[in-house]
């Protein structure tokens, strides 16, 4: 009787697969906010005004909303009517509520959001137009949408940390299944944040300075090593940059589908449509060989694995993305709607001698551009190593 009444309860939950619906709408707004940012910046790039209430602005407000109640419900019903078994899995906040880690981030990070919104209304009416990503108030919102993000993450582990295939383990399977499939969704949501962060630092332009290895080797092996021991799983860093490589390609491919004239002056470069934002990076294919090694070599010391994951991830970032930042940069055939680097600001000259090739500027000797790659590989050794510890920590999590 007992186990009639198990199989009952699988079945009536099947659709959700005994998954929180709470987990589903963090991982949407997660969404919600990287798009909103994506288009909020192809509005800049197109149009330039915007308002507090522009059509992406309010999508990145949806997204802060919907985190916000949905992580608070979930405060306020395990406090109140919580079991002690959902008590016991959750952390306890001034000494009376009780809540999950990645409830707590989702809240701290709607309440960011949604603060930098008039903040980020007066700085625009009292110094105009940003000129740059992270201006005051859009740090404040990076940091929100970071929360909100890395909230989703911890959700998704913490849910699968406490899964269990004792009882029923098809189910249990399918379970684990869809819950690899949010924590690659909201992980791929966050690389992508943290790619939008950096974009102005390892744009097409910076792909024959060294300086666009470090920035990347100092950021992503961070994240991408966390992400994948912290998951486990054999292809999850792989599965993680699928999700960023796809987001970015998408919305290239469709905001510029829309019409958009700029609305600020001056005006070089007329258009009539949106302009859109930046092909991926190629990190899918250094995730490939980092999913090996990792799951391959899982008896190597974490001080060593992470010397290899650099120079894995330097050399391979280097042989892939120079030759395609010569392409994106300046070949004809990387100028449609695929790739995208015919797209250009309203405010720039689009005559301008060097929009389809390398400034002298940029270019380095092959000295410099040597301990620029030596540099890379240290970073890439410290963002290793982090990372590596950072994803230890996120397999433990339970609450």
């Amino acid at each position: 009787m007992e186990k009639s009444s198990d199989y009952q309860r699988v079945s009536s939950s099947d659709f959700l697969l005994g998954i929180p619906p709470y987990l589903y709408a963090v991982v949407f707004s997660s969404f919600c906010v990287i798009v909103g940012l994506i288009w909020d910046i192809c509005w800049h790039l197109s149009i330039g005004r915007d308002g507090l209430f522009s059509p992406p602005h309010v999508i990145i407000y949806v997204g802060a909303i919907v985190s916000g109640l949905f992580s608070g419900y979930q405060v306020l019903y395990t406090t109140f009517k919580g079991s002690v078994v959902e008590k016991a899995q959750s952390v306890k906040v001034w000494g009376f509520f009780y809540s999950s880690l990645g409830a707590l981030f989702c809240i701290w990070g709607a309440l960011m959001m949604l603060t930098s919104a008039p903040f980020d209304d007066w700085w625009h009416g009292t110094y105009g137009l940003d000129v740059q990503i992270l201006s005051p108030p859009h740090t404040v919102l990076a940091l929100g949408i970071i929360g909100v993000q890395f909230g989703a993450i911890v959700s998704v582990l913490a849910v699968k940390n406490q899964t269990t295939g004792a009882q029923n383990a098809d189910y249990t399977k399918r379970r684990l299944r869809r819950l690899n499939l949010l924590f690659a969704l909201s992980a791929g949501f966050l690389v992508t944040m943290w790619y939008t962060l950096l974009s102005e630092e390892i744009g097409k332009w910076e792909m024959h300075n060294s300086s666009f290895y470090k920035v990347s080797a100092m950021a992503f092996p961070l994240v991408l090593l966390a992400f994948g021991r912290g998951a486990g799983g054999r292809w999850t860093i792989t599965s993680v940059t699928g999700v960023y490589t796809a987001l970015m390609c998408l919305t290239l491919w469709i905001i510029p589908l829309f019409p958009a004239e700029p609305k600020l002056g001056p005006i070089w470069n007329h258009i009539d449509h949106y302009q859109g934002f930046a092909f991926p990076l190629l990190l899918i294919v250094p995730a490939l060989a980092m999913d090996w090694i990792l799951n391959r070599y899982t008896y190597i010391n974490d001080w060593v694995m992470a010397a290899i994951m650099s120079v894995v991830f330097v050399v391979i970032m280097l042989v892939v993305q120079w030759p395609f930042g010569s392409f994106l940069q300046e070949s004809p055939y990387a100028r449609n709607w695929f790739f995208g680097s015919h797209y250009y600001y309203f405010g720039n000259d689009p005559d301008w001698e060097y929009r389809y090739k390398y400034a002298p500027w940029v270019l380095q000797n092959a000295t410099d551009f040597s301990i620029g790659i030596a540099y890379a590989l240290g970073f890439g050794y410290i963002s290793s190593r982090i990372g590596l510890a950072w994803g230890k920590w996120m397999r433990k999590i339970q609450r």
